[in-house]
């Protein structure tokens, strides 16, 4: 089992930046693959970013635009989220979620290939 942790969710002025931490335990922190999803009311839950068990695997959804960096700390078992240029249409509950077992390529956009979900962090970016 594993046990994810969220934090650094808050209010954010427009263009501005937030860091979203989520610390992992209970299992090998480097068997799992690493990802944050966003939502919001009406809407489903919606694919943001991953890190697999190397740094030269990562994705991000096409709306991120290189606005958002994801990274992990093998010493701290935490993956981290950057935001930078923050905008209203960013705002939602982002969710930590780490996968196991294997991966292929298409995989990390898929909610249900991960096993385990934090509580979910608010967002909120004001105009």
């Amino acid at each position: 089992q594993v046990q994810l942790v969220e934090s650094g969710g808050g209010l954010v002025q427009a263009g501005g930046r937030l860091r979203l931490s989520c610390a992992a335990s209970g299992r090998a922190f480097s068997s799992l693959v690493m990802a944050w999803f966003r939502q919001t009311p009406g809407k489903d839950r919606e694919f943001v970013a991953a890190i697999g068990r190397s740094t030269l695997g990562v994705d991000y959804a096409d709306f991120v635009q290189g606005r958002f960096t994801i990274s992990r700390d093998s010493a701290e078992n935490a993956v981290y989220l950057d935001m930078n240029s923050l905008t209203p249409e960013d705002t939602a509950i982002y969710y930590c979620a780490a996968g196991t077992g294997t991966w292929y390529r298409g995989d990390t956009w898929k909610p249900g290939r991960y096993n385990y979900w934090g509580q979910g962090t608010q967002v909120t970016v004001s105009a």
